[in-house]
């Protein structure tokens, strides 16, 4: 490969898929990558780099100058509204656009071509549902592939264990595998196609990149580092990607009126009540939430949102109806979101003590981080697997439903029984403490000589060399 004059060490691509959970890890690890002064160059289209950037939390956006965003041409998309009503919970309404997506192969291709000839390594990252976007990559002599999971390593050896007979013999703490629900109800089948299409495509992946931390999931990174069918053996858990702590300084002076409502708020007194950006919930659902929350006698910020759409800039919103005169009834302890919520900056306040979520791996990292207890309600995909990590596994968290009756609206009382378990009693006083111990040490793992800025060397160390 020609030299040239200005040529650079190494360079990042970032490929991720166009859905906010994913779109926001790659831009967060975006940014602790251009914080190694490397360039990083993050593509996806127009309308879904603006969703990454409007919604990043926890980051000056001024800070990373290096992270650079191309805006790519897709085919346009059908934007469906989301379905809260659909027998299976996950966004398949999301699908037009992951499929949109998909043609950014020849786009992503061309812009490798432009960049290879300026650094001497160019490492591509891309989310593990989009390889067929990268299979040109490795024809550039100078490039590599690695392979991005945004869920934990505990969801990625389960699902494997599974679609492989369940042959493996589990022992320890690899046991609680076997308690993990099948993947039955977690996907619709057009989305299970388009992911089999993918499955079969040559593996190119140089090695796999996980947001989480040997802190949290050493046994199951081990696990899949010693199965070769799963990849390269080549794998880095370099999280959290998000930040670990949430700044009180200038940045935050016109602070945003739910943190001015928690400034108030005795400590550890609140729970956030969110369900993300991919699940619907029926009114008949809220309702029931409603009448649990306020039952319960707790403190709480509730997050009332409906899915997101494809392009969240287009269509109209649902604003779903809440129990006649329940704001006014709640309105001394309780506060109602109806817009994107500061989640992690919420989680980092010292008034929140709990958090009931759909366990989604961006919500749990952050709340793990955060050293914040949860009760786990999951929805779809690797949600039930997270839900068994957080309250089986890491004993953090309680569960809020069985996911064998996801299909039944769970009625209030089960809703206030999770919420006063945690919040008020001597069992979520042990959950708490446990929470707190893991955020302790979660946050050390990104401190100097941590075990995740050691992972995090390694894996630059590894994508600079040349071959």
């Amino acid at each position: 490969m020609a030299t040239n004059q200005e040529e650079v060490p190494l360079t990042v691509l970032m490929v991720p898929l166009p859905a906010q959970g994913h779109l926001n890890q790659l831009l967060h690890l975006s940014r602790l990558i251009a914080a190694r002064d490397i360039p990083v160059h993050y593509v996806a289209g127009e309308a879904h780099i603006r969703q990454a950037q409007t919604r990043l939390h926890g980051w000056d956006p001024s800070s990373s100058p290096s992270v650079h965003f191309h805006h790519l041409p897709t085919p346009p998309f059908t934007n469906p509204p989301p379905n809260p009503n659909s027998p299976i919970k996950f966004p398949a309404h999301l699908i037009p656009s992951l499929v949109s997506s998909m043609h950014l192969r020849q786009p992503v291709f061309e812009l490798a071509q432009r960049l290879a000839p300026t650094t001497r390594r160019l490492a591509v990252l891309y989310d593990s549902s989009l390889p067929y976007v990268v299979q040109d990559v490795p024809t550039l002599p100078n490039a590599a592939a690695y392979c991005f999971h945004s869920i934990a390593a505990f969801s990625v050896y389960s699902f494997h264990w599974e679609y492989t007979g369940k042959t493996t013999k589990l022992k320890n703490e690899s046991s609680f595998i076997e308690q993990v629900p099948s993947a039955e109800g977690c996907f619709p089948p057009e989305f299970a196609e388009v992911m089999q299409f993918q499955h079969n495509l040559p593996k190119i992946s140089s090695g796999d990149i996980y947001n989480t931390s040997r802190v949290i999931e050493a046994t199951y990174l081990d696990l899949l580092a010693n199965e070769k069918s799963t990849g390269t053996g080549n794998i880095w858990a370099v999280g959290p990607f998000n930040p670990v702590s949430v700044s009180e300084s200038k940045q935050f002076e016109e602070r945003e009126a739910c943190l001015k409502w928690l400034d108030v708020q005795s400590l550890n007194s609140v729970i956030l009540v969110s369900f993300g950006s991919t699940c619907s919930l029926s009114d008949d659902q809220i309702s029931e939430i409603a009448e649990g929350l306020e039952k319960s006698g707790q403190r709480f910020i509730w997050v009332i949102r409906d899915a997101d759409r494809g392009n969240i800039f287009e269509g109209d919103v649902r604003r779903a109806p809440l129990p006649e005169m329940y704001e006014e009834r709640v309105r001394e302890r309780g506060l109602i979101l109806r817009d994107w919520a500061p989640q992690l900056t919420i989680l980092g306040h010292k008034a929140t003590g709990g958090f009931l979520t759909h366990c989604g791996w961006n919500s749990c990292m952050e709340s793990i981080s955060m050293g914040v207890p949860m009760v786990a309600w999951p929805m779809h995909s690797d949600q039930p697997r997270n839900a068994v990590l957080m309250t089986k596994v890491l004993g953090i968290g309680v569960e809020a439903v069985e996911w064998a009756h996801r299909d039944r609206v769970v009625p209030s009382g089960a809703v206030e029984s999770a919420v006063k378990r945690l919040m008020a009693s001597e069992e979520g006083v042990e959950i708490r403490k446990r929470a707190e111990e893991l955020g302790d040490a979660v946050r050390k793992s990104v401190l100097q000589g941590g075990i995740s800025v050691k992972e995090m060397d390694s894996f630059i160390a590894h994508i600079t060399k040349s071959d």
